[in-house]
């Protein structure tokens, strides 16, 4: 990917991107294989969808897992899905996507800075 032009901090001060804990996955009904992750930003935000192409990880292994994700971004239609959030991540040699998350377990909701 080439180098993107400089930004300003304060677009990166516009996005709002929190911790939240993975709670239930689902198969997404989209077209390329996707999850429907259910995951849980705490008290102040709540919970949130977030479809997308996570099928590196098995099921069960996301169940608990902490996630990076922007959470003030507009809803976003994925087929019949909708994604509230966007999670995180890098593509690994193969590809597949590679979560961000926390080196250590945080509270769901803090925010990044």
């Amino acid at each position: 990917m080439p180098i993107k032009p400089t930004a300003d901090f304060s677009h990166f001060d516009a996005l709002d991107i929190r911790v939240g804990r993975i709670v239930k996955v689902d198969d997404a009904a989209t077209k390329k294989p996707a999850y429907k992750m259910t995951i849980d930003f705490g008290p102040e935000i709540g919970v949130k969808i977030s479809c997308g192409a996570y099928k590196s990880y098995a099921r069960e292994s996301l169940i608990g897992r902490q996630v990076l994700a922007v959470v003030n971004f507009s809803a976003r239609k994925m087929g019949p899905e909708v994604s509230e959030v966007l999670v995180l991540g890098v593509p690994n040699a193969a590809g597949d996507t590679i979560y961000a998350t926390p080196q250590q377990p945080v509270e769901p909701g803090v925010a990044l800075f």
